[in-house]
């Protein structure tokens, strides 16, 4: 006879309880004689209803099935996490997209390793679900985290390591778009201004500088890189007044031509290296971008611009260029999006373009309108008829 229990793991609430407590997420084992071998094993489920399905079907047959050879070689976490890691480096994903899918893997094995779960396999809908709620992401960064952990499980089918990929079941959360936030140019003169009020005692520590902040915010305002790319950014990039910014798909290189003062201040400041303008090429890139992002962070506390971050700035060069008449698609090839929906998504509302044709179709729906042309002829009988209605 076989009997069915729940293990509880270390972080179960109900653990003094005794295995005969059921209401827990805790996986699901069994104990017992069947023919004449003894069992004492995880059922690799957490779900009641489906162990009992599974004893029943032991029990019928009057045995426990024989695994096949592939149940026999499953997968760990461990190592679909490490393969997959592998696999992204080999791709050329950048170093930023592979340190979000370390720091998923790392919580995705914590989880895991609480809960009691070993193989990828026994990662069901349930658990994911689970997995997720203890998340303390804010929306969009649910979202993105949400849309590595897809890619990993498509990763995992596509290997053969999982028969059912559970992953794209999950719902997506309630997210509000992010707002375009430029910079006015009343901002950005306060914000360049206050980069003289750094102080520089700091700077022989090998602490960015006065001056390498200032070439640094002005880089990112007149080339639209996020702060991680201005900060790793290699001087070779820079031939005259163009910045090379990456090779498009056909093939093509794309530059961005850079205005005098901006160029100036990157030949006139302390470099880091020769290689870099921004760093020293030791060291995680992304701690290099983190020292930058504090210390920009006083200049905007100087400046007294309130809610500021890097990215501003970004924000800020896309909006001046469609203010200024830009089209749209030459915006989006300057920002390296991968689709111009991705920049029509963020920087719509700003197309000059677009509004001047609002304009001019409003401007013939009044030509069609008998009381608007009247009104801006300004006939007598109109006034007249104002006074009777008045």
């Amino acid at each position: 006879m076989l009997t069915i229990y729940r293990r509880h793991t270390k972080q179960c609430a109900h653990r003094e309880k005794g295995r005969s407590y059921r209401r827990c997420k805790c996986p699901m084992w069994v104990d017992g004689v069947i023919g004449d071998e003894e069992i004492r094993e995880s059922l690799k489920t957490r779900d009641w209803q489906k162990a009992q399905g599974i004893v029943r079907d032991w029990e019928a047959e009057g045995r426990r099935p024989v695994p096949d050879e592939p149940e026999a070689k499953e997968t760990t976490m461990q190592a679909a996490c490490e393969a997959f890691l592998r696999d992204a480096r080999a791709r050329g994903l950048r170093p930023a997209t592979l340190a979000k899918y370390r720091r998923l893997f790392a919580q995705l094995l914590e989880f895991s390793h609480a809960y009691g779960y070993h193989y990828l396999r026994e990662l069901d809908l349930a658990a994911l679900r689970a997995f997720r709620e203890s998340w303390a992401d804010g929306g969009i960064s649910a979202t993105k985290k949400l849309e590595r952990l897809r890619a990993f499980f498509r990763f995992a089918a596509e290997s053969g390591w999982i028969h059912h990929n559970p992953a794209p079941l999950l719902g997506n959360p309630k997210t509000a778009p992010r707002p375009t936030e430029p910079f006015t140019q009343e901002e950005m003169v306060r914000i360049v201004a206050a980069c003289d009020g750094l102080s520089d005692n700091h700077a022989r520590r090998g602490l960015p500088s006065s001056r390498r902040v200032r070439a640094l915010i002005l880089l990112l305002r007149y080339s639209g890189l996020r702060i991680g790319d201005a900060t790793a950014c290699e001087t070779k990039r820079l031939n005259g007044d163009k910045l090379f910014l990456y090779t498009h798909k056909t093939g093509v290189p794309v530059y961005c031509k850079l205005p005098a003062f901006v160029v100036e201040a990157l030949e006139e400041m302390p470099r880091a290296s020769e290689r870099y303008f921004f760093w020293s090429g030791e060291g995680s890139g992304e701690n290099n971008a983190e020292t930058w992002r504090r210390r920009i962070k006083k200049v905007f506390k100087l400046a007294k611009i309130q809610d500021a971050h890097p990215h501003r700035f970004r924000d800020t060069f896309a909006v001046e260029l469609l203010l200024a008449g830009v089209g749209m698609e030459q915006v989006s090839v300057l920002l390296g999006h991968s689709s111009i929906r991705v920049t029509e998504r963020h920087y719509a509302p700003w197309v000059r373009a677009r509004q001047q044709q609002l304009e001019a179709d409003l401007e013939r729906a009044w030509a069609r309108d008998p009381v608007a042309v009247e009104l801006t002829k300004g006939t007598p009988e109109v006034h007249e008829r104002k006074e009777n209605l008045n």
